[in-house]
């Protein structure tokens, strides 16, 4: 068992599909994107683990092309998609619990090479006469391990290293036919391998930054044991993208969502690339924007792009609808209503609107819990994909669905944008009120503005805004005693968020100098009113989140 993992299935950039990995009506199959540009392909098992699209993210290192589809997926099914090699991903369940995921087992009899890890171990373990029980020793965290056996898979690995467990269920019993290949003070089949079979599995998690030399795993796994020549690169998605929004679209209108971060961007440029003048973009000032950023968003357009763009000031929608809500779900969900309400009212202007396109990634998706019918435990809602009404007017185009961060970024130099404009720190969907901790309210988020325009700023002078990942200030729901002019205060206090990252699925807090958060505290504390604390989060994620809501 792994720590509370989410995932749907793999999608195309229209949405909709089916347990095999098959699309719904209406929609591009998922198996006729990117994926059928090459023939070499690594499929990922989703036993509904939040880290089911690192592990696809990880093995795109590599340059092959992954795609991830549900745990139950039939052989049959399997056997069409015809991958080089399968991995099982982690999951939240208990494989000896009643209705567990669980994997069809003629796949394991197809000779197709397969990497079990976390739950994916237990589950193949257990497929194939092994017995994995509860275990008072559980691992949480980093751990060494000693590796046995150095050929095939840990080609390359020194005899003990660290690696990350994230468990409270192991292997307890193994069937004749595997041998150790690693273990632990804890886990004694940290690692194991069949003996006739391709068959490999392992406790640990390789597709963390945690495991330092899961890459070299990885590589191991499906360049040599699969035979994957790594010849795929994200160009050809891109490429089919633009050839499937195409095919989807025809001659209709798409509406797109423009906030002027990275994600956004990227779609429009995409959207622009594929259909040129039936795009339409819409910038909704919600009030929750950050300083200058409806400016900023107008400029960049112009400057970047010559489709069509309507703005729409929403602040007093927004903020009444958040009135008195404290509840950062709650918060989250109005905003997604509100956000679409906009859209449609705007979208009637826009004459045959059919399509609305959204800067969804796969981080989004995976902590959204996205797959009402699949093994996902939800984390958090994202405005982009848990605030969605039933009934919503269009067909959704995302294209970035399938993608992280860091691949984004590299979409976006691949289509010619800007690199100011591509490394932008992210900013969440719902805007600042997720940074605004309880209500949220003009006054707050004045306060929250300015103080978080100036950790931007400090940071972008010191020359790291490059070295780091994401960088903001959150306004916390306490006040504290101050002195300021020889007078007693009692104001806001101020949180600041910096991280390092790759992927946003796992991230450390940045180690910034400490004259850097001198100044920022310095300056926030003396020119924005209202603050007279300022405080640095120290917390990686897991187990916290990058978001404070």
């Amino acid at each position: 068992m792994t720590t509370q993992d989410t995932n749907p299935d793999s999608q195309s950039p229209v949405r909709g599909n089916t347990p095999d990995g098959r699309s719904g009506p209406g929609t591009m199959p998922a198996t006729e994107s990117a994926v059928m540009l090459t023939e070499q392909r690594i499929v990922v098992l989703d036993f509904g683990s939040q880290y089911a699209q690192l592990i696809a993210r990880r093995v795109r290192d590599q340059h092959v092309y992954c795609q991830i589809v549900r745990h139950d997926i039939t052989a049959e099914r399997m056997a069409e998609l015809a991958p080089r090699g399968i991995i099982l991903s982690g999951g939240p369940s208990s494989v000896y619990e009643e209705n567990a995921p669980q994997i069809d087992p003629a796949i394991f009899d197809l000779g197709i090479p397969i990497l079990g890890i976390c739950y994916g171990m237990q589950v193949a373990c257990q497929a194939l006469g092994g017995k994995v029980d509860n275990t008072p020793s559980r691992e949480y965290g980093r751990a060494m391990c000693e590796f046995v056996d150095h050929e095939s898979i840990f080609r390359g690995m020194q005899a003990s290293e660290q690696v990350w467990m994230s468990h409270g269920d192991q292997v307890s019993h193994i069937a004749d036919d595997f041998t150790v290949m690693a273990r632990t003070s804890t886990c004694p089949y940290a690692a194991i391998r069949h003996n006739t079979r391709p068959v490999f599995a392992m406790q640990f998690h390789p597709e963390v930054t945690h495991t330092p030399h899961g890459g070299q795993i990885l590589h191991n796994f499906v360049r040599d044991i699969c035979g994957c020549d790594g010849s795929w690169r994200l160009g050809d998605f891109a490429d089919a993208a633009i050839t499937q929004i195409r095919a989807a679209v025809g001659k209709k209108r798409v509406i797109c969502g423009l906030s002027g971060g990275v994600d956004s961007s990227v779609v429009a440029a995409l959207l622009y690339k594929a259909i040129g003048p039936q795009l339409s973009c819409i910038l909704v000032d919600n009030g929750m924007l950050r300083k200058n950023e409806q400016r900023i968003v107008i400029d960049e357009f112009s400057n970047h792009f010559k489709a069509d763009l309507h703005v729409v000031d929403a602040e007093d929608q927004f903020l009444d609808d958040l009135a008195g809500v404290e509840e950062p779900q709650e918060k989250r969900r109005r905003i997604g209503y509100a956000f679409i309400e906009c859209f449609k009212a705007e979208a009637k202007k826009i004459e045959d609107a059919h399509f609305l396109a959204q800067g969804t990634l796969y981080p989004d998706v995976i902590e959204s819990g996205a797959d009402k019918d699949g093994p996902a435990a939800t984390i958090k809602l994202h405005h982009n994909v848990g605030g969605l009404p039933e009934e919503l007017g269009f067909e959704l185009i995302e294209p970035l669905r399938d993608l992280f961060k860091d691949e984004v970024r590299r979409l976006g130099l691949e289509l010619g944008l800007p690199e100011q404009l591509v490394w932008r720190h992210p900013f969440p969907g719902p805007g600042l009120a997720v940074r605004c901790l309880g209500e949220v309210t003009r006054e707050k988020l004045a306060v929250l503005r300015e103080a978080d325009a100036i950790v931007v700023e400090e940071i972008e002078n010191a020359g790291l805004y490059r070295e780091t990942s994401q960088a903001f200030a959150v306004l916390l729901p306490v006040q504290s005693v101050g002195v300021m002019g020889d007078a007693r205060t009692y104001d806001n206090a101020v949180a600041v968020r910096c991280v390092n990252t790759d992927d946003f699925m796992t991230a450390d807090w940045s180690h910034l100098p400490y004259d850097l958060l001198a100044r920022i505290s310095t300056r926030i504390i003396n020119e924005v009113k209202g603050v007279n604390r300022v405080c640095y989060d120290i917390s990686s994620k897991p187990p916290a989140t990058i978001e404070w809501e």
